[in-house]
This record gives structure tokens, C-alpha cells and sequence, in this order.
């Protein structure tokens, strides 16, 4: 449960870093990309075997974090996308809300049972992330805006579900750290990429500012991602359970630390999503 905690905190941190960015105008792209580099040098210090690159195309997970880096960057820019054109309530729901996709593939993928109880624990779950994110009517959007959230909740659930199965499959723990540093370095890269293939049109610019926004976001990021690995290994959860409490707990978080830190105002019906989510945490965890 203390590795579930720490990527709770830490998943936490990034949300509270994106809303940052635009109060120290860190352009995010950027900082995005330089923050995949920082996260697996950090990820390299943690290894504690041998580090040989000549080694690392032959494991058996190698070719798949090309595709799981794609997916990072991609959702990441569609999440600080989401936030600065709809909010970070609406991308937090389009994030936290697909843990649908890794609970429904461990039923069905390692059919793992769930039971009633549970089932009504991640029920409550969903329900608590809307609610615990709502805001007022006033801030309303189009149909047309759905895209984005829809996009964020896609990838990000195609996310979890990859790590969970490559957890399960094809990593041992000793080589966590590596493989998360494999997949950061791999997000790092495609982000160059698309950086000098699109520098014909927009020239390069070096900001100090986006290297510092990079650095503080890399480090949660690498542990958020480390730890959520270490307690998807956790015999006594199965990766339903993990899923959903980690999911739940980072919107009860991030509601607490957007309060004392940005002193955001939440309604009635956030605090009664704070408290759904307490519920189902109970459920999910003791039952």
C-alpha cells in the first residue's frame, strides 16, 4: 500500500505542476519533452544492475515502449490541451475516470474477480470523480469539446491497460526502473522528432524556463509511474483494485491540494465526491 501512496502523491504533483506552467508561463511542449528526458535519467540512477544499451533492444519489452512513448507524449499534450481550453476539472475527470478500461481488461484478460461489493466500490468510484471535479453550470462547454476529454480518456486508459500487462508478462521488478526509463527515453525522443519536423515551420527556441518546468515535472512523473508498477505487483490487489484506488485518490488529492495551495472553491457537490471516494476506497480495499 506504500507504493500505491507514493504514486498517488506523486501523480498528484503533475496536476498541480500543469496549473503552474501557465502561472510562470512555462510553454509546455517543451517542457513536456525535456521532462521524458529527466525521467529517465532519474529512472537510471534507480537501476541497480548493470546498464548496457547494447542489452536493452534485446528484452523481450523493448519494441513496445516505442509505442507506450507515443502514447505518453501524445497524452500528456492532450491533457495540458484539455486544461487550458476546458479546465484541469475536466481533464483530471477525462483522466481518473478510465479506469474503466484496466479494470474491465484484468476481468477479462486474467479474469479476475471482483465481486458485488467491489463492483459497487468502483460504481462509487466513478461516480466520485465526476463529482469531485464538477463545476459550475456557467462553465459549461460544447458537444463539439467532448473531443478532447474523449481522446484523454482513451489514452490514458490505453495506458494503464499497457503497463498492467507488460507488468504481468514481460517485466521482472528488478528491471522496473530500466523499463520506465526505456519508455521515458523513447517519449523524449519521438518529442525531438516531432520538434525538428515541425521546426521548418516554427524555429527551435531555447528557454531556460521550459528546461526548469521540464526537470520539476520529471521526477514525480518517473515515480508516479514506478510506483504504480511496484503496486500493480502487490499480491493482495489484484490490478482492479490498484486501478481504482490509485485513480480515486489522486482526485481527492488534487481537490485538497488545489484548495490549500491555488485556494480553489469547491462546491457541495465536490466535497460529496470526496466523500463517495472515500467510500469506495474502503470497499475496494478492505473487501
Amino acid at each position: 500500500m506504500l507504493d500505491l501512496a507514493f504514486s498517488v502523491l506523486f501523480s498528484s504533483l503533475i496536476f498541480v505542476i500543469f496549473k503552474l506552467f501557465s502561472k510562470y508561463k512555462v510553454e509546455t511542449l517543451y517542457a513536456i519533452i525535456t521532462n521524458y528526458f529527466v525521467a529517465a535519467i532519474v529512472g537510471l540512477l534507480f537501476y541497480n544492475g548493470d546498464v548496457d544499451l547494447v542489452e536493452i533492444p534485446e528484452k523481450s519489452w523493448f519494441w513496445g515502449t516505442f509505442a507506450l512513448g507515443l502514447l505518453f507524449i501524445l497524452v500528456f499534450n492532450l491533457m495540458a490541451a484539455t486544461a487550458q481550453k476546458l479546465g484541469v476539472s475536466v481533464a483530471s475527470v477525462a483522466t481518473k475516470m478510465s479506469l474503466v478500461l484496466p479494470v474491465l481488461f484484468g476481468v477479462f484478460m486474467y479474469k479476475e474477480e471482483l465481486g458485488p461489493i467491489k463492483i459497487l466500490g468502483i460504481v462509487l468510484a466513478l461516480a466520485a470523480v465526476y463529482f469531485a471535479s464538477l463545476k459550475d453550470k456557467s462553465d459549461s462547454f460544447k458537444i463539439r469539446s467532448l473531443l478532447l476529454p474523449i481522446l484523454v480518456f482513451i489514452g490514458s486508459g490505453t495506458i494503464d491497460v499497457s503497463l498492467g500487462y507488460f507488468q504481468k508478462e514481460l517485466i521482472a521488478s528488478v528491471e522496473l526502473p530500466l523499463f520506465s526509463s526505456t519508455v521515458f527515453a523513447s517519449a523524449g525522443f519521438i518529442g525531438v522528432l516531432f520538434i525538428l519536423v515541425s521546426s521548418y515551420k516554427h524555429p527551435i527556441k531555447i528557454n531556460f524556463r521550459n528546461i526548469i518546468g521540464g526537470i520539476v515535472l520529471g521526477v514525480p512523473n518517473y515515480f508516479s509511474i514506478y510506483f504504480l508498477l511496484r503496486a500493480l505487483q502487490n499480491e493482495s490487489l489484484n490490478s482492479a483494485s490498484v486501478f481504482t484506488l490509485n485513480n480515486v485518490a489522486i482526485v481527492m488529492l488534487s481537490t485538497l491540494l488545489g484548495i490549500l495551495i491555488f485556494k480553489e472553491k469547491i462546491s457541495m457537490k465536490n466535497w460529496g465526491g470526496i466523500a463517495l471516494a472515500i467510500i469506495s476506497i474502503i470497499l475496494v480495499a478492505l473487501f
